[in-house]
């Protein structure tokens, strides 16, 4: 390639693709062998606008290089920001032109390349401007452009077709008998018409800028409204919180009503004497509260332990003549825990305890074995009360000046510790043995037992 020159080659300028100039075109626009008609021919109006571009074309003549300096600045620029925009021909920075190999150009010197290239672009600018469409053109470019030509124009012959036959009805709907003064008179009542839709016109508006202020009152009482609908919201919330406790409340106080509803039935269906003075037994012994009454030979139970039960029994017996307003002849109980006595009404000064040290006094003091019998004394009193109230309730043991009596194995069991057999005290003393003693206690334990559940019972029906 060493003896060839390179001439100039353009880009598209709708894809900026490089292009190859017909043979034909290169040709023509070859310095010294420029055809004057054919340049006319190139550079004819497409088509007449009506506008101020000349109809004659581009002689020979004119160009020069004085004419052309304008339209190749121009040109350039618009070759290299149309090939800019391209992502396939040209870069973002593009200050060159391509170039390809024409054989035929080979013998020009370095000046006839740059007017070729003025001559080409001024001959690209005519065409744009005569088409309207940028030039040059690659031929799939060309094709898609005439493409949307046609369709353009197919689009301008329809348009122009529907009006033909718009004009061709009026001319039909014309008649020849209208007059000018029909004319007038037409116009006249178009007129006055448009008065009155003037007038309307006039009444609308006024009637919107009516309803525009009344639309501001509205909007204003909507804002109002609704601070007055978050007022009351917030109330309705406080009052519903309110209500929630309430029912809370109410719930609680409701459960509350059954637990004590269930806790008074409970206590309506006890037994306070026998829940608070359980009487049982354990063993041989008779039992108040877990307390043993009694004393064994080979379980010797300690005095307090039977001071404090007597305690207990005493307490009972006052508190069941209390309940059914009893009072006892000859006798009052005094209940003082592990010291409780019996006062003799007929000697107000005489104390019989009913409770006991042990020891080598107790054995020649009758004060304690007067004090259970008095105490057995007052216990008939309260059942002969019952019998009296009720007479086929039979109690399981008689009583009688300090004997108990078991009907089943018409055995007597005295409940005094020491008796003389011959009612003298002054002879020899004999002693009751502690388990006779032990089982006397129990019987009476046992007779007591049976007036606390008639009592309970008594009471419980009343209810």
């Amino acid at each position: 390639m060493a003896g060839e020159t390179v001439g100039p080659s353009f880009c598209c300028l709708k894809c900026g693709n490089p292009l190859k100039l017909d043979a034909s075109l290169i040709a023509a626009t070859t310095p010294g062998r420029v055809d004057s008609n054919l340049l006319q021919e190139i550079t004819a109006p497409l088509y007449n606008t009506g506008s101020n571009i000349p109809t004659s074309g581009l002689q020979p003549n004119d160009i020069t290089v004085e004419n052309i300096e304008y339209t190749n600045n121009h040109v350039k620029k618009s070759l290299l920001s149309s090939t800019t925009s391209s992502h396939t021909a040209v870069g973002s920075e593009m200050d060159f032109l391509l170039v390809g190999e024409v054989g035929a150009e080979q013998h020009f010197a370095s000046g006839g390349i740059e007017q070729l290239i003025r001559v080409r672009t001024q001959l690209f600018d005519f065409l744009s401007e005569q088409a309207e469409i940028d030039h040059p053109l690659c031929e799939d470019c060309a094709e898609t452009t005439l493409d949307m030509l046609g369709e353009e124009l197919k689009a301008a012959e329809d348009e122009c077709t529907s009006y033909k036959q718009y004009l061709d009805e009026l001319e039909v709907s014309s008649t020849p008998s209208d007059s000018e003064e029909d004319y007038e008179l037409t116009l006249k009542q178009l007129k006055e018409e448009e008065q009155l839709l003037l007038k309307k016109i006039s009444d609308i508006d006024g009637e919107c800028k009516n309803l525009d202020s009344e639309l501001l009152i509205e909007d204003g009482k909507q804002r109002d409204l609704k601070v007055e609908e978050q007022e009351l919201l917030r109330e309705y919330n406080e009052l519903k919180r309110q209500v929630f406790e309430l029912e809370t409340d109410y719930e609680s106080a409701e459960n509350q009503f059954k637990y004590a509803e269930v806790q008074l039935d409970r206590l309506v269906k006890l037994n306070p004497f026998n829940s608070t003075f359980h009487i049982w037994y354990s063993g041989h012994f008779g039992t108040i509260n877990g307390l043993r009454l009694g004393r064994l030979p080979n379980v010797p139970v300690e005095w307090n332990e039977i001071n404090t039960a007597w305690g207990q029994t005493v307490l009972l017996l006052d508190s069941l003549a209390r309940k059914l307003n009893l009072v006892f002849l000859r006798y009052r109980l005094v209940p003082y825990g592990s010291h409780s006595y019996i006062e003799c009404l007929s000697d107000r000064n005489k104390e019989l305890p009913l409770y006991c040290a042990g020891g080598y006094r107790f054995f020649w003091d009758k004060k304690f074995d007067q004090a259970m019998v008095a105490f057995l004394d007052c216990l008939s009193q309260f059942i002969g009360l019952i019998l009296k109230s009720d007479g086929h309730l039979k109690f399981p043991y008689e009583m009688k000046d300090g004997v108990l009596k078991d009907a089943n194995s018409c055995s007597s069991y005295s409940i005094k510790m020491q008796f003389n057999s011959e009612e003298q005290w002054t002879k020899a003393l004999k002693f009751n043995s502690e388990e006779q003693w032990t089982k006397a206690l129990k019987f009476m334990l046992t007779n007591l037992r049976w007036g606390v559940i008639w009592v309970s019972s008594k009471f419980a029906n009343n209810d």
